[in-house]
C-alpha cells in the first residue's frame, strides 16, 4: 500500500515540474487574454495605416506593416507558444532562431519576387499598354 502511495506522490511531483517551466505561466486565461488583446492591436493598426493612406510612399507602409508583423510573431510565441528562453533547456531559443531565420528568408525572397515581377511584366509605356490585347 505505501508502495501506491510512493507512486502518486512521485506522479504528483513530476506533474508539477511538468506545469512549472521557469515560472512562466502556461496556458493561464490572463495570459491568452493578454495575447489576444496585443494581437488585435497589432492587426488593427497596420489596417488602419493602409485604410488611412497614412504614409505617402506605399514602400514605407510595406515596411511599417513588415514591423507590426514581426513584432506579432514575438507576441504568439510568448503568449500562446509559451516560448522563452529557460523553458526545454534551451531548444525554444534554437527554434526562434530557425522561425527567425525562415520568416526572414521568407520576407524577402517574396519582396523580391514581387519587386521583379512588377519590374519585368508592367509595360513600359502608353504605347505599349494600347497594344495589350
Amino acid at each position: 500500500m505505501s508502495a501506491h502511495h510512493h507512486d502518486h506522490a512521485d506522479h504528483d511531483h513530476g506533474h508539477d515540474d511538468h506545469d512549472d517551466h521557469g515560472g512562466h505561466d502556461h496556458g493561464s486565461l490572463k495570459s491568452y487574454v493578454t495575447g489576444f488583446i496585443l494581437s488585435v492591436i497589432l492587426t488593427a493598426i497596420p489596417f488602419w495605416l493602409v485604410m488611412g493612406k497614412t504614409f505617402s510612399s506605399s514602400s514605407t507602409t510595406a515596411m511599417v506593416i513588415l514591423g507590426f508583423a514581426a513584432v506579432q510573431i514575438v507576441v504568439h510565441m510568448i503568449y500562446f507558444l509559451h516560448m522563452n528562453t529557460r523553458s526545454e533547456g534551451g531548444w525554444t531559443m534554437l527554434a526562434l532562431i530557425f522561425t527567425t531565420m525562415l520568416v526572414v528568408i521568407t520576407l524577402a525572397g517574396s519582396l523580391w519576387v514581387m519587386f521583379h515581377l512588377n519590374h519585368n511584366m508592367m509595360p513600359t509605356s502608353a504605347h505599349e499598354m494600347r497594344n495589350l490585347p
